[in-house]
C-alpha cells in the first residue's frame, strides 16, 4: 500500500488562491478554489478532506501501522518535515507528536517514504505536548514543547541511519511555550511564545536567537520583537535585549517585547516573517476578530497583518450546513511555503480550513488574495503540520483530535491533472 502511495510522490507542494474566479490557477498545484467549508456531514474517515477537482488524498502513515499511545489515546500527529539536505533528502518524514500526561512522554516519529518503515526516533518521559518542528541548514532536526517553559530540543541523525540519532536540549533559545520554529540564512533561530500575551499583559512575544557561532545553538543572544505604531502591536519593529532565556516571556515583556494572542506558527518566505496568531485583538474582553497572520520584513522590521477577517479574507459565520454560513478564515493555526514562495495556512477550527495567500505585490502589506484550497469534514479534528517536501505536486496535512477511533495521521494531497 505504501509503496503504490509513494509512487504518486509523496513529498510536497501546493498553492492557489481565493477570490471569487472560475479561472483555474497556475502554478506547481493550479487549482479552482472551493467556494465553502466542508460539511461534517461528508465525513469520509478514508478521504477526510474536502479537495479541488484535480486532486486526490491518500493515507501516508496513520495509528495502524504504528500505534505510540495506545488504549485508545490520540498519537496527536503535530508537525512534518523531511530531511532537506544531503544524498537521500526527501527521503525520511519526520513527526512530532503533541501528547500531554502521557507516562510514555512526548515524541517524534520518522517514516520511511522508500520502504514503508516506520519508527519512534526520539522519546522521553519528561516530554510533553512535542510541538514545532524545523529542518536546519546544517542537518538536524528542530522540535520543541508547546509549555510554560517549555524546551527545545536539537535532534542530530546517525550520519549512516537517519531514522536514528541523538537528542540536545537547547537552552540559550528560550524557555518558553514553543511551537513554531523557524531559521534564517544567517543562523539566526525564531521562536514565538504560544500565549495571550496582549489580553495577559505579558508573553506572547516573537524572539530570535542569534548564535555565536553559525549552526552551533549551545550559546548565542536571544532578542525579542518591540513594535510600536498601533494598538494591534503592527508598525515599526526593532530587536531588543539581550533577554535572559531561563525566562524568555517575563524577561522579554521587561525588555519591552510586544505580545500577541496565541502566536503558533512561523515560516520565512525570503526575507518575510509570518506568524499565525491563533487569536484576534480583545477589547473588553471580547475577540474583535478571529486570528491573523503577521508579516514581519525581516530588513525594515516593519510588521503588517498580512491576513485579517474582513479585511482581506472573509469573516467566518456560523458553521457549514447553518442558513446563511459563511466560510471565512478562523483561528489561523499552521503555515507552510508552497513550492512557488506562496503561503499556506491551515485553521486550528471546526471546520479546519486550508487557505493559501498570494504575495503583496501592490506593497500595503497584505495578501492581494486569500484563497480556499481544502477543508476537513473530520467532525472532531484539525488540520496540522502542512508541509512540502521535495515533490512540487504533493501536500502532506496530519489530522488530529479524529472522531474517529485510532484516526490520527497524515495524509497527502496530491495533484493529478497537468
Amino acid at each position: 500500500m505504501y509503496k503504490k502511495q509513494i509512487s504518486y510522490g509523496l513529498g510536497a507542494a501546493l498553492l492557489g488562491s481565493f477570490v471569487a474566479s472560475a479561472a483555474p490557477r497556475n502554478g506547481p498545484i493550479g487549482f479552482e478554489p472551493l467556494t465553502e467549508s466542508a460539511n461534517s456531514a461528508d465525513w469520509n474517515p478514508s478521504a477526510p478532506w474536502k479537495i479541488p477537482e484535480g486532486f486526490v488524498q491518500v493515507v501516508v502513515k496513520n495509528e495502524s501501522n504504528l500505534n505510540i499511545y495506545d488504549g485508545g489515546r490520540d498519537d496527536l500527529h503535530d508537525m512534518n518535515s523531511v530531511n532537506e539536505t544531503g544524498k537521500q533528502a526527501g527521503r525520511y518524514l519526520y513527526t512530532t507528536h503533541e501528547v500531554r500526561g502521557a507516562a510514555e512522554g512526548g515524541s517524534m516519529s520518522v517514516f520511511d517514504t522508500r520502504t514503508g518503515d516506520i519508527n519512534v526516533i526520539a522519546q522521553d518521559p519528561s516530554w510533553t505536548a512535542i510541538d514545532g518542528l524545523v529542518w536546519t541548514p546544517w542537518g538536524t532536526l528542530l522540535f520543541a514543547e508547546e509549555t510554560t517553559g517549555g524546551r527545545l530540543f536539537e535532534l542530530v541523525l546517525d550520519k549512516h541511519d537517519q531514522m536514528s540519532g541523538t537528542v540536545i536540549d537547547r537552552p540559550a533559545v528560550g524557555r518558553i511555550a514553543h511551537e513554531g520554529i523557524e531559521v534564517g540564512p544567517d543562523g539566526s533561530v525564531y521562536v514565538i511564545d504560544e500565549f495571550r500575551g496582549q489580553r495577559e499583559g505579558y508573553g506572547g512575544g516573537i524572539y530570535k536567537f542569534v548564535p555565536s557561532v553559525y549552526g552551533d545553538l549551545s550559546e548565542g543572544e536571544l532578542f525579542v520583537l518591540n513594535v510600536t505604531g498601533n494598538d494591534d502591536n503592527t508598525g515599526q519593529g526593532e530587536w531588543v535585549g539581550p533577554i535572559d532565556p531561563a525566562d524568555a516571556r517575563n524577561s522579554g515583556t521587561a525588555a519591552g517585547g510586544s505580545g500577541y494572542n496565541r502566536p503558533e506558527d512561523i515560516e520565512r518566505i525570503g526575507n518575510t516573517l509570518y506568524v499565525a496568531v491563533t487569536e484576534g485583538v480583545y477589547v473588553d474582553g471580547s475577540q474583535t476578530f478571529d486570528g491573523r497572520v503577521l508579516a514581519v520584513n525581516l530588513q525594515s522590521l516593519e510588521v503588517s497583518n498580512f491576513i485579517k477577517p474582513g479585511v482581506n479574507v472573509p469573516v467566518e459565520l456560523g458553521r457549514p450546513g447553518d442558513e446563511n454560513f459563511q466560510s471565512g478564515l478562523d483561528n489561523p493555526d499552521n503555515l507552510a511555503k508552497t513550492p512557488d514562495g506562496k503561503l499556506i495556512i491551515v485553521e486550528d477550527n471546526v471546520p479546519s480550513d486550508i487557505w493559501i495567500a498570494e504575495g503583496d505585490h501592490n506593497n500595503d502589506g497584505m495578501a492581494d488574495e486569500v484563497n480556499l484550497f481544502a477543508s476537513l469534514t473530520d467532525p472532531g479534528a484539525e488540520g496540522t503540520g502542512i508541509y512540502f517536501g521535495k515533490n512540487p505536486k504533493t501536500l502532506f496535512v496530519n489530522v488530529q483530535h479524529s472522531a474517529a477511533p485510532d484516526g490520527d495521521g497524515t495524509w497527502a494531497i496530491i495533484k493529478t491533472d497537468k
